[in-house]
């Protein structure tokens, strides 16, 4: 087997990817065709690290917003779904709240279980929560919607689990013409390597962009009618190759998109992400402007 086939491990920072010139291979995906759900955990468990790296100072500037969409205050029992590194858990700590997190990813639980030992994370499946009806006053997700193979049943999970009257509320990412981070890296994707490059098929990326496609699916959970608010993000990185990196290491989707590429095509890649990521220096460091969606709602 050729180097080609058999997939070029390379490290960045002291962290490792893998690419295979015929579509991403993680070395720990399950064996035959991957689901998008296969694919999805298996980077979890790679990325953990660069993402909190990278992103945490980005993902982290909702969760004032998105903690006070829920009314958190002491004493709410606080379920964080999709908890990642764990930083929202904390803040909902840090105002009072009984707070219990779930995520996926066993190795974003334990990362998050060194960083805050003082709050009980659990691996668990938002789509499949393992907790009794009516069991929290309270839950967010932040960001994590975007990952999940049938969003929808983690909608009514979340529906399920809170108790009557209780909030929830969620964060995704704005359209690419106002998260201008994903709009750079796909637009250099699209011209400058294979964005059709394979990858399990799953649901669009910014489909819960979209407030009417958000309030909709909320409403068919069981939710009142939910709000909608927009938060203007700024995110700062320490050079353009960082916004290169991020995205590499760092994200699963458009991640896997990037290690799907071939060598020549992931090098035009990232100069272009590069150069474009020029564009945004500010006081020797770049800073994109980008934008989310806080959607929230009472369990009727």
């Amino acid at each position: 087997m050729s180097d080609l086939e058999r997939g070029i491990e390379i490290q960045i920072d002291g962290w490792q990817a893998v690419i295979l010139l015929r579509g991403l291979k993680m070395t720990d995906i399950p064996s035959g065709t991957p689901t998008f759900k296969d694919f999805e955990h298996s980077a979890w468990q790679t990325v953990a690290d660069p993402y909190h790296h990278y992103f945490s100072g980005l993902t982290g500037q909702t969760i004032d917003i998105l903690l006070e969409a829920v009314q958190a205050k002491p004493g709410m029992r606080l379920l964080d779904i999709a908890s990642g590194p764990g930083i929202v858990a904390a803040a909902a700590a840090n105002r009072g709240a009984s707070v219990t997190a779930v995520d996926f990813s066993a190795v974003m639980v334990e990362k998050a279980s060194k960083i805050y030992p003082q709050i009980t994370f659990m691996e668990a499946d938002a789509e499949n929560l393992p907790f009794d009806n009516d069991s929290f006053d309270a839950a967010v997700m932040n960001f994590g919607l975007l990952h999940l193979s049938h969003p929808e049943r983690a909608l009514r999970e979340a529906f399920r689990v809170i108790r009557s009257g209780g909030r929830f509320a969620f964060t995704v990412w704005a359209p690419p013409s106002e998260a201008l981070a994903f709009g750079i890296a796909l637009k250099a994707i699209e011209s400058a390597g294979n964005a059709s490059a394979p990858l399990p098929a799953g649901p669009p990326f910014f489909r819960f962009s979209a407030a009417d496609e958000s309030k909709k699916e909320m409403v068919a959970a069981g939710f009142e009618p939910p709000a909608v608010a927009k938060i203007p993000m700024i995110w700062q990185l320490e050079s353009p190759n960082d916004l290169f990196k991020a995205f590499f290491l760092g994200t699963p989707r458009t991640g896997g998109l990037l290690r799907a590429q071939t060598q020549a095509d992931l090098k035009a890649i990232e100069n272009a992400i590069i150069e474009e990521g020029k564009r945004y220096l500010r006081r020797n460091r770049v800073e994109i402007p980008m934008a989310s969606l806080v959607v929230s709602a009472n369990k009727k």
